[in-house]
């Protein structure tokens, strides 16, 4: 991307906007504006279209430049600022999911004569480590025995499994990016797998250890660069066998003489939670003499022991810096099952039906709901979103630049701003963004969530221009070819123009300098009314 002192210092003026309620802003826009220089230069160069693109600079009330920002665009993962910002408006700073033991079992003599119930409350930091505390509590407490099942309880959500019969997103449905969330997923149900190789054998351990599953290979040793294992690796599988265990069988090839981690999500997770369970409370000297199945609570159980997330801001923190999915639809679901509570962090909410139906309200209707009922509350037109799991992860979840620009700007003026800003990557120096933008003037200074599936590249956030003033950024490519580097340039570009910008500027190059680039359909210099 040509970013030094190749890059000009041209930019197109302001609108000049009368129409300041967000409300209002679509009606002040062109339907496509003259693109900077440095940006048109770009997007001729990657062989881009300039349709292909949708962008908006606003800096402050002011619209520095918008070419076809009303247009809904597939967004990736900067659909996470929705999630991410509306979150923390609706649930608060203090909202922590949680994960409880409970039981309506009588104790007698270390024996708990009837189920345990593992509930779960949408508690991000749930790990194998958390559930062993939470077994130590029980042996503690005096139970060594549990003539019961371990009934798990995922009713928070509704449905409680999603995942379920769904077809994989693409051809790595074992990655981490896959996982889809329900509301008690230990470790986020990943089997962390360590393969080491000599010239003849495989050696695989596998953590964490689980009872009755064990781990095996189907995978051919070739000669191969060690740094190009993934190209021989296959779907892996969780083959269970006549004597009710599991083995997780690899499959595919690996080079010899090498020595690599790989992370996957392979076992139902009903397996998954009765191996942990049962290794790790065996390790404290604990029986589970019943099976382990889904479930419900019973109104009349009590409460043997609890753990609680970190608080939402630190959450929300590590689900924009590293752009994590599971997170972010953990986040979103959330919304439509969970209010938050000063004391315990938060708190289910009541059932609603339907109104058509009379079913009960599905989790993902009044997420979805809650977030339109937020942005019409700013103003916020919400035609043409379409919100699938609020991690952008998906191939019909749409928002136009305008709409993200305008969540961006009310961002700004949130209570919870500065949780918010924390939370974006930073570019040249963390997240998804640290090695973006070396060089520019934005390295070290703009905040911005980077998007990016096969078809889309995008970049969404906060860019201080040259003198301080900070610029609201949406960059959209949506195209066949936006892969390979072609898209993040384009959207480089439009930031590193932006971070050179600052006071009146000039106008831009001429139309007939720009290739593929057509007169905007309205003067960019007329003042909207």
């Amino acid at each position: 991307m040509p970013t030094s002192s190749s890059v000009k210092d041209l930019h197109a003026p302001p609108l000049r906007s009368c129409c300041r309620p967000a409300a209002a802003l679509a009606a002040c826009l062109p339907a496509a504006a003259q693109l900077p220089e440095p940006v048109a230069r770009v997007l001729a160069e990657q062989g881009l279209a300039s349709d292909a693109v949708s962008l908006l600079v606003l800096r402050g009330d002011q619209t520095v430049l918008a070419h076809l920002a009303e247009r809904p665009m597939q967004p990736a993962s900067t659909m996470k600022l929705v999630t991410t910002l509306v979150g923390l408006e609706h649930l608060g700073p203090v909202f922590r999911g949680r994960t409880e033991l409970l039981t309506n079992g009588d104790l007698n003599n270390g024996i708990l004569k009837g189920d345990l119930v593992l509930r779960g409350g949408a508690d991000a930091d749930l790990s194998g480590e958390v559930l062993e505390g939470m077994l130590r509590a029980l042996h503690n407490a005096g139970i060594r025995r549990i003539e019961g099942n371990l009934v798990l309880d995922r009713t928070l959500f509704n449905p409680a499994r999603v995942d379920v019969g769904l077809p994989p997103f693409d051809e790595s449905p074992e990655a981490y990016y896959n996982v889809i969330p329900d509301a008690l997923l230990i470790n986020k149900n990943m089997l962390q797998i360590d393969m080491r190789s000599t010239s003849t054998r495989l050696q695989l351990d596998m953590q964490p250890a689980l009872a009755g599953v064990t781990i095996s290979s189907n995978m051919r040793l070739i000669d191969a660069d060690c740094a190009r294992w993934e190209e021989g690796w296959k779907l892996p599988e969780a083959v269970p066998g006549s004597d009710g265990k599991i083995k997780v069988v690899l499959n595919g090839t690996y080079p010899k003489n090498c020595a690599r981690t790989n992370s996957i999500n392979v076992l139902d997770r009903d397996d998954y939670i009765d191996g942990l369970f049962r290794l790790k409370w065996k390790q404290l000297g604990g029986k589970l003499s019943g099976r382990t199945l889904p479930g419900s609570t019973p109104q009349d159980a009590r409460l043997l022991a609890e753990h609680r997330a970190r608080a939402l801001p630190e959450v929300v923190r590590d689900t924009n810096k590293p752009s994590d999915n599971a997170l972010a639809r953990t986040l979103f679901l959330s919304m439509g099952a969970l209010a938050s509570d000063p004391v315990l962090g938060s708190r289910p909410l009541p059932p609603l039906a339907d109104p058509l139906t009379q079913a009960p309200q599905t989790t993902y209707a009044r997420a979805d709901m809650a977030i339109r009922n937020w942005m019409r509350g700013h103003g916020i037109d919400d035609s043409g979103f379409v919100i699938e799991n609020g991690s952008g992860l998906s191939r019909i979840e749409r928002i136009s630049p305008l709409q993200m620009g305008q969540l961006l700007r009310a961002g700004l003026r949130s209570n919870w701003a500065p949780e918010f800003l924390a939370s974006i990557p930073i570019a040249a120096t963390d997240g998804t963004m640290r090695r973006r933008l070396n060089g520019s003037p934005a390295a070290g200074r703009a905040r911005l969530k980077t998007g990016t599936l096969r078809n889309v590249v995008a970049l969404a956030g906060y860019v201080p221009d040259a003198t301080g003033v900070q610029n609201v950024v949406v960059a959209f490519v949506n195209d066949e070819f936006a892969g390979e580097g072609r898209g993040r340039a384009v959207v480089d570009a439009l930031v590193d123009w932006v971070a050179r910008s600052g006071g009146q500027p000039p106008l831009p190059a001429p139309a007939s300098a720009q290739p593929g680039i057509a007169p905007a359909a309205m003067p960019v210099a007329a003042s909207a009314r």
